[in-house]
């Protein structure tokens, strides 16, 4: 019973916002997920910003020292031995570099040390392996340089496995070393990312090492590295990634701590340097372009080639760009960089504080966000429709798209733009076409139920609103006509051998009356044979109802004469088909009546029902009696007498009703109203009925003889010859028979 009482409208505007709440609570949790589809779009929208704005160019802090191609060239391929490693830990220490940090680990001995490679040739001549064998390792002179400065090597991680002989990982594997740290807040061990392996220089090296940091530049799925880790945790260690590290050892090689929250990790402190962080201790570097104005040659360095002001007071970072290496990564504004080069802009940002911050409200806001606009569209869009909707939606979302332009800019803030407008304008999608659809069958619906009795205009109207369009019974003014044809009985009778004939009869006829109806705007309630019944006012609110009525009456009038007049020409030489006059009678009322969808659950009709609907139907039968085509009621008669060949005709009480009705009759339109025949007409009219219901016989007699007089004149004595006949007759037989003061001078009908 709920779901009947809901309109068609109303019932699919329900299930447009039910299947917009799924798919918005759908994509909620596709974002909470974050599969890799939804995690590429959102980085590919930061890497947009990045490109829009990249990091602005400073004077570095920071050199390279970069193995490159002419490097091999002059010095050989890689790896070096110790010695020449040493001897640019000792040349850069001397321009004056506050920090050398590897981003090279040396997790294997030297195989060019003089007595590994006496080990490994064994054939050499006894002597030359004697005095192989009595030269020092070459990691000696690279530990050697290393305790004169001060150097970060670097570390990775490898996972329990990638080792053929696990026993071997045993034999090279030293205890990690513990780098001085604080905890600020709750243990962030839980957050940070795990590396369940280090791969750690060789023991004689690492020990000499002021610092260990991490090398790991973890990719993201579609192998661009956006994302640093500063903190993680290696077997059990905290470690820094080498670029934090490196500021540490600068610094004076104090304790980093880790700051958390309820989150996870919020930030990292190093050498007095707060870096906000991601929740898993990461950082979003800010890029900017790769420049050579970073770079050194390793060459240059060994060859004293390299001026002391490019490297003192700056941070060292030992890397490669040659090619054979393949040490190059994706980064949001370059295809390829050298892996060095991140290190070197991570210790960028975090000196000039000017990384990226994805602050760990963010998926929350961007939630609400979704989620609160969401609801909005799926309740507006329905009402609104797609133009005012679309307008809202994408001002809103613009808006949205141009909070996180303006959040990057000027507080470089990473707010997700992509995902949020991508997903609302999936479900605006998704809203506007459920939109569409349902009005269309709406359209479809409405076109199906009323384009056989409402004018198309209506029907047009109806269709682009249907909310015009209120069902189910609702009281209204209505302006009712009933038509019917005189003598339909010995029409049909003259068929009866012909009744395909007939069909084809009645078709045309009802045909040519109903146009007037649609033309001016009227509803066709149903046929009922030969008869009509029609309504104006409604489904649509109609003005000047009335008037819109009777004009339809007096063109059905004038189109019934000429179809007569067309079956006369085509039957007047035929013995086919009999000819007959088609006469009809009109009765229009005007009053409250309640109008909807009637009937049963089975079957029901759009009609109206009420006395004002009985009483014209009424007067479509009083016309026979009376001799005019097109009788009235009083409510009709005064909102169109103004305007139309109007007058009474007598005061009733038609079968059934207890009340009296003051009946008119319509004989013609403006033009027949403002003729002096007309107006002489109607005057004395009225002065007949007045004299009438006063008992004054004589003068009543003495009206009827002037209006017939008139009526000859104006060619309508034939239609008021009824008229003034029972007028005629009552007042015969009241002279005979006076009624008597008590008379109120109305007249029972008694005939339907």
């Amino acid at each position: 019973m709920f779901w009947r009482g809901w309109s068609q409208r109303n019932r699919g505007i329900l299930i447009s916002r039910l299947a917009g709440l799924i798919l918005l609570i759908s994509l909620l949790i596709i974002r909470i997920v974050d599969p890799v589809l939804v995690a590429n779009l959102r980085n590919q929208g930061f890497d947009f910003l990045q490109r829009l704005s990249p990091r602005p160019e400073i004077t570095s802090p920071v050199v390279i020292v970069d193995i490159d191609e002419s490097s091999l060239e002059s010095f050989g391929q890689w790896p070096w031995p110790r010695t020449r490693v040493a001897e640019i830990v000792e040349k850069l220490t001397r321009l004056g570099a506050v920090t050398i940090g590897f981003d090279i680990i040396f997790a294997e001995e030297d195989r060019l040390s003089p007595p590994r490679v006496a080990e490994d040739n064994p054939k050499l001549p006894e002597v030359a392996l004697q005095a192989l064998k009595d030269l020092p390792q070459n990691e000696e002179a690279l530990v050697a340089a290393m305790k004169n400065s001060r150097v970060v090597l670097g570390e990775s991680s490898r996972r329990l496995g990638q080792w053929d002989d696990p026993s071997k990982v045993k034999e090279r594997k030293t205890e990690p070393r513990k780098i001085p740290h604080a905890q600020l807040g709750e243990d962030p061990a839980p957050f940070l990312l795990q590396f369940p392996q280090l791969v750690q220089n060789v023991k004689e090296i690492n020990d000499a090492a002021a610092g260990l940091g991490i090398v790991n530049v973890l990719p993201d799925v579609d192998n661009i590295f956006r994302k640093v880790p500063l903190v993680v945790q290696a077997e059990g260690t905290m470690r820094m990634a080498l670029s934090a590290e490196a500021i540490r050892i600068a610094t004076g090689g104090r304790a980093f701590a880790v700051r958390t929250d309820a989150a996870g990790v919020s930030s990292i402190i190093v050498g007095g340097v707060e870096i906000p962080t991601d929740q898993n201790a990461s950082i979003w570097p800010w890029f900017n372009a790769s420049s050579r104005d970073r770079y050194v040659s390793a060459g240059d360095i060994l060859n004293d080639a390299v001026e002391q002001q490019k490297v003192r007071g700056k941070i060292a970072l030992l890397g490669t760009s040659a090619v054979g290496l393949e040490d190059y990564r994706a980064t949001p504004i370059a295809s390829s960089m050298p892996g060095v080069e991140i290190h070197a802009q991570v210790i960028e940002n975090i000196l000039t504080q000017s990384f990226l911050i994805r602050p760990n409200f963010g998926l929350g806001m961007e939630l609400v966000f979704v989620a609160v606009v969401g609801l909005l569209i799926i309740w507006i869009v329905p009402l609104l429709g797609a133009i005012y909707s679309g307008v809202a939606a994408v001002l809103t979302l613009g808006a949205f798209a141009g909070g996180s332009l303006w959040a990057f800019y000027s507080e470089r803030l990473l707010i997700d733009g992509v995902f949020p407008v991508g997903a609302l304008a999936v479900l605006f999608g998704l809203m506007t076409m459920a939109n569409y659809i349902r009005e269309e069958v709406e359209k479809r619906q409405i076109r199906g139920a009323f384009g056989q009795y409402l004018s198309p205009a209506l029907v047009d109207q109806l269709s682009e609103d249907p909310e015009l369009l209120v069902l189910g019974g609702q009281t209204k003014e209505l302006t009712l006509l009933f038509t019917d044809i005189r003598g339909f009985t010995g029409i049909s009778e003259s068929y009866k051998k012909n009744p395909q004939g007939l069909t084809r009869l009645m078709n045309r006829f009802l045909n040519t009356l109903s146009a007037p109806i649609l033309e001016e705007e009227g509803t066709i309630d149903k046929y009922m044979g030969d008869a009509i019944m029609a309504f104006w006012n409604a489904p649509l609110a109609l003005e000047d109802h009335e008037f819109k009525a009777c004009r339809a009456a007096i063109k059905m009038r004038d189109r019934l004469e000429e179809l007569n007049n067309q079956r006369y020409e085509e039957l007047k030489d035929s013995d086919d088909e009999p000819w007959h006059e088609f006469r009809i009678g009109i009765g229009i009322n005007t009053g409250q009546s309640v109008v909807g969808n009637m009937g049963s659950d089975l079957r029901f009709d759009y009609t109206a029902l009420g006395d004002t609907v009985n009483l014209a139907s009424r007067l479509e039968g009083q016309s026979k009696p009376y001799g005019f085509q097109i009788i009235m009621g009083d409510s009709t008669a005064k909102a169109v007498e103004d305007r139309l060949a109007v007058f009474e005709i007598d005061l009733i009480r038609v079968k059934g009703k207890t009340e009296p009705e003051r009946i008119h009759v319509l004989l013609g339109d403006e033009t027949l109203r403002e003729t002096e025949d007309f107006r002489a007409l109607r005057a004395m009219n009225s002065m007949m009925l007045s004299a009438y219901h006063n008992q004054n016989w004589t003068t009543a007699f003495q009206s009827l003889d002037e209006m017939g007089t008139i009526a000859e004149r104006m060619g309508l004595a034939d239609t008021l010859s009824g008229y003034l006949f029972i007028y005629e007759t009552r007042i015969s037989e009241f002279r005979a028979n006076p009624p008597g003061k008590s008379w109120d001078g109305v007249y029972d009908a008694l005939t339907k």
